[in-house]
């Protein structure tokens, strides 16, 4: 073998060695916000910093509508992510239109001790299509000082709620903070015993949910309630801040941001939401899901990432970071010193038993605008609830059928 040719065979053997250690690339695309967001990437970061098979490439894309405008257009465009970090609800639509890949045969020897019902929100017509990261349940903030003032305690059912609503509400302030979005709305229903969707169709006319948009209506009407659309959806969190309202209904990890970002000038009260005997709570939140097109390596890397994610240690500094649920057992020994050096912290995880998904129809991401323009109507512009939501029904149920 003459030099020449034998450098040249020492050259390709380095490169293809080179090539063949280069890690899998997998673009991450999320729509999580401060602390979850600094939490998020710091876990891929530590991730890609410990093997070097997968590469994740985090990015965020704006809220949870936000990133869905920007991931439909990457899908028409032909060069959406391998990854994205969608809602819950989002799954059964991402399966029916085609978008997102099973991943059952990545998932041999997972752990045994993930509260029941938890894995179950990735899950459609018993196949695994995401993998839950980041869950949640709707508590009751409430100002702490206010409901001392008048010797009140928490409310435990919704009818003590609209008490305290009316005791608390003032010239300049009213009891309650109401938004007219879906998420909301169905926190409501649900734990009254009611559903938005049966037998995957809407449910918009069933009784329980007419009599909670009664229930929410009668308390603006009396003026205990300060209504807020979509569009002044951002306000909700400031009118509790500067004491313009005095509860509200919001996800547990709203409490990070309540509390580490931003000056509140009163005591913090969180208590479970109200809950008939035959109620539930709405279990929400974020899924990893793989997006169809990424190649099976990528596929691996992503169940990869979220097993290290899954593992205790990690998951005790995530709820610390977002206050989203434990999905494993074996984290509750972490994060005692974090429930006992504030026990409130315990009220979202106390409510598991209760909780079931809030949303898995298919079609709930093309009708709730349909929903959420009834709920504007009766709560701000005081329209018929019975009615309002009979015609969101068949608009719906029109595009169901189409």
């Amino acid at each position: 073998m003459n030099v020449t040719l034998q450098r040249w065979l020492i050259v390709g053997l380095f490169f293809g060695a080179a090539y063949a250690q280069r890690p899998t690339e997998i673009a991450f695309w999320h729509t999580l916000d401060s602390p979850g967001r600094e939490a998020l990437e710091k876990i891929v970061g530590e991730f890609n910093g410990r093997q070097r098979e997968y590469r994740i490439a985090v990015q965020y894309v704006g809220d949870l509508r936000e990133g869905g405008i920007r991931l439909t257009s990457a899908i028409r465009a032909g060069n959406p992510p391998q990854l994205y970090y969608g809602e819950v609800s989002f799954v059964s639509r991402a399966v029916q239109e085609n978008l997102a890949l099973p991943l059952d045969e990545y998932l041999g020897n997972l752990p045994t001790d993930f509260y029941p019902g938890l894995l179950e929100t990735g899950r459609f017509r018993g196949k695994t299509y995401a993998l839950p990261v980041e869950l949640h349940l709707p508590v009751l903030f409430y100002n702490a000082d206010q409901l001392a003032a008048r010797r009140l305690t928490p409310p435990q059912s919704w009818e003590a709620l609209a008490n305290a609503a009316q005791q608390l509400t003032t010239r300049s302030a009213k009891g309650l903070i109401v938004v007219s979005d879906v998420y909301s709305f169905n926190a409501v229903v649900m734990s009254r015993g009611g559903q938005l969707v049966r037998d995957g169709r809407p449910n918009f006319t069933d009784v329980r949910v007419i009599e909670s948009l009664e229930y929410l209506q009668s308390l603006v009407r009396a003026g205990s309630a300060q209504s807020r659309n979509i569009a002044e959806a951002q306000f909700a969190l400031v009118d509790f801040v500067r004491t313009k309202t005095f509860m509200g209904i919001a996800p547990v990890t709203v409490w990070p941001v309540l509390e580490k970002r931003t000056p509140i000038p009163f005591r913090l009260g969180v208590a479970p939401l109200p809950r008939t005997p035959d109620g539930k709570l709405p279990l929400a939140g974020g899924n990893l899901m793989v997006l169809r097109g990424a190649s099976e390596a990528q596929a691996r890397g992503v169940v990869a990432l979220w097993r290290y994610w899954m593992e205790p240690a990690h998951i005790a500094e995530w709820v610390r970071a977002t206050y989203c649920l434990p999905l494993r057992r074996a984290t509750q020994p972490l994060l005692e010193d974090f429930y006992r050096e504030d026990p409130r912290r315990r009220v979202a995880f106390s409510g598991l038993e209760q909780a079931a998904p809030w949303a898995q129809d298919p079609e709930v991401t093309l009708w709730y605008g349909f929903l959420e323009e009834a709920l504007e109507r009766v709560l701000k512009g005081n329209a018929n609830p019975r009615q309002a939501l009979e015609e969101a029904q068949r608009k719906a149920l029109a595009l169901e059928r189409r």
